[in-house]
């Protein structure tokens, strides 16, 4: 082969190769270019990402979160692109768009990416009251045409029936926003939406839908609640059927007194766990009354030191842990719920600790 001939191929190849560059590139770039979701109470792809993002092939997830594990074992997409479940061009007519059944994949947007959220069964829930707020986090700041939330009908049965839009009554809805004007938080903005969903009690679907302002870009949000907190009560806070004044818990200030405000409870629980480490979870819930903010703190008493932790600021000293929330998930509405996780080291026994969660009105 003459030199001009071995010269000119090495130039197609290295042209080829540059454009395969540059796709790989685009394609590994595009999913930074997703935008944002529902924080709390959380969307199931955005809480299996949390949840198990640093241990998704854990076979433990099939017994302890299974509903997240089928997700999981569908398209792991669907979680490291959390925050980019959205449609275009749909121009306002989502129904339309979307068919029944396929509403928390957006009508298997992305090729089907997010079609295991589409799957009922019995999602991870957040307890919350038939009054709270619901937080939407805007990784870009993009800010919102509108957004509206959405909650299932009384009756509906989210363990074994596909959503439908028969299924939802408009419980919240908030109208052009600019991101200027949403609360700033660490790498984007977030912003409250009140709800109102009178008349349910126990499991049911919150559906959101996020136009975006930017372009005609469309989010299709699905979170599990419990209504009425079917959890047991914290045990800080007053049962739901106050006692008779003559006999209050220990815990309950005497009845002369004005209720407790702002209190906070907190559960830990280790999720996964191997040789010489374990993953925690703790649940913050608000007690009687609404709060902007909490602080958890425990002691370890076998030596265990955390590595790394999400959803809450957390600080050490000594066997001491201090965890804050952070922007998008400090304000609860009464009785609602938000988690925090973490990786830590252990070198041996690891008991449980005993926590204590401050809040903030």
């Amino acid at each position: 082969m003459s030199n001009s001939l071995r010269s000119s191929r090495a130039l197609w190849l290295l042209a080829v190769a540059a454009v395969a560059a540059l796709l790989l590139s685009t394609a590994l770039v595009r999913p930074a270019s997703a935008h944002g979701s529902v924080a709390n109470p959380i969307s199931r792809n955005y809480g299996c990402w949390q949840r198990w993002g640093n241990d998704f092939q854990n076979p433990r997830m099939a017994t302890e979160d299974p509903m997240c594990w089928q997700a999981w074992q569908t398209d792991t997409n669907a979680m490291w692109n959390w925050n980019g479940l959205y449609r275009e061009g749909v121009a306002g007519n989502h129904q339309a768009a979307i068919p029944d059944g396929q509403l928390c994949s957006g009508g298997r947007t992305e090729n089907g990416r997010y079609r295991a959220m589409d799957t009922p069964g019995a999602w991870r829930t957040t307890s919350v009251a038939n009054s709270f707020r619901l937080k939407f986090y805007d990784q870009a700041s993009h800010g919102a045409d509108y957004i509206r939330v959405y909650a299932t009908r009384q009756g509906y049965d989210a363990l074994t029936t596909p959503l439908a839009w028969s299924h939802l009554e408009l419980v919240g809805q908030i109208g052009n926003t600019p991101a200027s004007q949403w609360q700033q938080e660490p790498g984007g903005v977030s912003i409250e939406i009140p709800v109102n969903a009178p008349g349910r009690t126990g499991r049911h679907v919150i559906y959101t839908i996020w136009q975006a302002s930017h372009s005609d870009q469309s989010y299709y949000i699905c979170s599990d609640v419990q209504f009425g907190g079917s959890n047991p009560p914290p045990t800080t806070t007053p049962p739901p059927s106050t006692p008779s004044p003559t006999t209050p818990p220990p815990s309950t200030p005497p009845p002369s007194d004005p209720p407790v405000t702002g209190a906070c409870s907190a559960t830990y629980r280790v999720t996964n766990s191997w040789s010489g480490g374990f993953q925690g979870e703790v649940q913050v819930t608000a007690g009687s009354a609404p709060i902007r903010g909490w602080t958890v703190r425990w002691t370890y008493a076998n030596g265990q030191q955390i590595n790394q932790s999400w959803n809450a600021t957390v600080t050490t000293s000594g066997s001491t842990v201090t965890a804050q929330n952070v922007g998008h998930n400090g304000s609860l509405g009464a009785a609602a719920s938000t988690t925090f996780g973490f990786l830590a080291s252990t070198s041996g026994t690891n008991s449980t600790p005993t926590l204590t969660c401050t809040a903030t009105t």
